[in-house]
């Protein structure tokens, strides 16, 4: 696995003052990804279930987009990104000004933390400057197929701890990425609605849209 990520010259060189480090998103001095090792699983229910049996509500799954824009092996495409998350935010019938929090697909990779910035400033406009966006693969790494479910969960930790996680280890912002980057984890007002994106080589795409639950009374 490490060979084949190697070979495509995606993987970031070890960090050689602190190889924890290594991995840099939105940094002018990103080199790549690292990939890492985990797990993590959401289950669906429909909302009114869910509330009859006193369940605890993480989140409304409200939104959802999907493309596949095939453009590039490897290169991603802004176009086929800016597509997913407006059909994400279509399908939940939110205002923009409702997306609270961003968890950005951010690998690191010299060409697509631009790309993304650029994706999302096309989306959002003027707003893109205000709302906080980061990339936890920072720490927790590539996880690959387990990517979008992990930083999903880490997206709704504004729901649920009153957080926004950063993106560590972002000493100097690329100014290509020109997005309102988190460096230490924020607190704050608790946003309306949060966005994950997944973008995936081969022009794969997915945005994911979670809105705060109300409580059960």
């Amino acid at each position: 696995m490490l060979a084949a990520w190697q070979a495509l010259r995606t993987l970031a060189p070890a960090d050689a003052a602190d190889p924890s480090a290594s991995c840099k998103p939105f940094d002018q001095k990103r080199a790549g990804l690292v990939l890492g090792e985990g797990a993590a699983a959401l289950v669906l229910e429909e909302e009114s279930k869910a509330r009859a049996r006193g369940a605890p509500i993480l989140a409304l799954l409200a939104g959802y987009g999907n493309t596949c824009d095939a453009a590039h092996m490897s290169k991603p495409d802004r176009d086929g990104q800016v597509r997913a998350m407006r059909q994400a935010l279509a399908e939940s019938g939110l205002p923009l000004e409702a997306i609270g929090y961003i968890n950005a697909h951010g690998t690191a990779t010299v060409v697509g933390d631009v790309v993304e910035c650029e994706a999302i400033r096309a989306v959002f406009g003027e707003a893109a400057g205000k709302i906080p966006v980061s990339s936890t693969k920072s720490m927790h790494g590539h996880l690959l197929g387990g990517a979008g479910a992990l930083e999903m969960i880490a997206a709704l930790m504004p729901f649920q701890e009153g957080v926004v996680p950063p993106t560590a280890h972002l000493a100097n912002p690329d100014p290509a990425c020109a997005v309102r980057h988190v460096t230490k984890a924020e607190r704050g007002q608790i946003p309306r609605a949060v966005m994950s994106n997944s973008f995936a080589f081969g022009g794969s795409n997915v945005v994911l849209i979670a809105e705060k639950a109300v409580r059960n009374s």
